[in-house]
């Protein structure tokens, strides 16, 4: 039986606090998206550079576009490689603020396939942004004991479970005309792009 605390991790989001999940990939921290207070603490508990954005992370494909504009390659691409490893970045909507995107009105987004994350999503009810579980330039944590080893009371919320302990998403830019790899984990480049081409 999975232990995820619903009203723990309600209370914990509405408060401007930061909570900590397993994905399929790496453990993750989480708050609401169009919270800055929250924002400002993920800052600071990670020791990030102001300058480096946050994924976006949504439980279904079809909430993307409230959040990005797609084109036919871009969902081609999303029904093909999501739910799952994958963060696509892509333009962002007016609902996303410039503190998010750093000014860019770019958004990296992804939709885990892993039902521990989905769940955790579905109770959040609000997109949430989500980092891997780290201190800034070190590697993600991969179990919830290093999660509590590493950032101790400076989360709200844990749920005791591990992640699938696999690479980081493969991060790809759809916000041009020709697609960029910008990280390659176990989505490999050549497979989205041998979509693309097969379509054409």
């Amino acid at each position: 039986m999975i232990n995820i605390n619903k009203e723990k991790i309600l209370s914990s989001l509405t408060n401007h606090g930061v909570i900590a999940f397993p994905t399929e990939t790496v453990m993750g921290l989480g708050i609401y998206y169009d919270d800055f207070l929250a924002y400002e603490k993920l800052n600071k508990i990670k020791n990030r550079p102001e300058s480096k954005p946050y994924t976006l992370m949504l439980k279904s494909i079809d909430d993307i576009e409230k959040y990005a504009y797609l084109n036919e390659r871009d969902r081609l691409i999303i029904s093909k490689f999501m739910p799952g490893a994958l963060t696509v970045l892509l333009k962002s909507k007016d609902n996303v603020a410039d503190y998010v995107t750093h000014n860019t009105n770019v958004i990296g987004i992804r939709v885990p396939d892993f039902d521990i994350a989905l769940n955790v999503l579905k109770i959040a009810n609000k997109p949430l942004l989500v980092p891997s579980a780290n201190k800034s330039g070190e590697r993600p944590c991969l179990t919830f004991k290093e999660v509590k080893e590493i950032f101790k009371n400076e989360i709200d919320y844990l749920v005791e479970e591990d992640s699938l302990k696999s690479n980081p998403s493969t991060i790809v830019d759809l916000t041009g005309d020709d697609i960029k790899l910008i990280r390659e984990g176990d989505i490999k480049f050549k497979d989205i792009l041998e979509v693309i081409y097969h379509e054409n």
